[in-house]
């Protein structure tokens, strides 16, 4: 099984940007694909991105804001946000695919407020 622990969040204003981590321990080696999602305060929680072998995947309200990698070595996803608005305010939750199964983080929470 794998564990993740989600790092990076925090208060920052609009414009402005913040790079989240998330680092998996347990049986990594057979992680197919990590990603982002995220929960805002009454709504159903969403993809923001998400990275496998040969594919990445990223919300449309973050595309070209926000950037999705991998650090395999390390087994460490990141999630680089730049440009951030006040909609995304949200918990962050880092996401691996086990085998099939999705294993979830505690999530982070990131305020974009001035």
């Amino acid at each position: 099984q794998v564990q993740l622990v989600e790092s990076g969040g925090g208060l920052v204003q609009p414009g402005g940007s913040l790079r989240l981590s998330c680092r998996a321990s347990g049986s990594t080696f057979s992680i197919n694909a990590m990603g982002w999602y995220r929960q805002a305060p009454g709504k159903e929680r969403e993809l923001v991105a998400r990275i496998g072998s040969e594919s990445t995947n990223y919300a449309d309200s973050v595309k070209g804001r926000f950037t999705i990698s991998r650090d395999i070595a390390e087994n460490t996803v990141y999630l680089q946000m730049n440009s951030l608005k006040p909609e995304d305010t949200a918990v962050y939750y880092c996401n691996a695919n086990w085998l099939g199964i999705e294993f979830w983080g505690k999530g982070t929470l990131v305020i974009v407020s001035s």
